[in-house]
């Protein structure tokens, strides 16, 4: 079943970022979490969001792949791989 976006997802996809950030006012919040109790496609929209910036904000830790998976991705995206994985 696809999901077709009406009036009230659009109006809360133009406000997404405002309100994740918490920058909208009470009213505008209880309208779109209304929205978001009904939608599983807009929930999951919020969800994806949060978790990027959850993401992004992880400041200082480094993620490293195994080499093999680094490897292989470098090759897929036809880049010179150039860290020495033998220090």
């Amino acid at each position: 079943m696809t999901h077709q976006h009406n009036k009230d997802c659009q109006k809360f996809l133009e406000h997404i970022s405002s309100y994740i950030d918490g920058e909208l006012d009470e009213e505008i919040c209880r309208q779109i979490e209304t929205h978001l109790k009904t939608c599983q496609s807009c929930r999951i929209v919020v969800n994806t969001l949060n978790k990027t910036i959850e993401l992004y904000q992880m400041d200082g830790k480094k993620t490293t792949l195994p080499p093999e998976a680094r490897s292989r991705l470098f090759a897929c995206l036809a880049l010179k791989d150039d860290v020495n994985h033998d220090e």
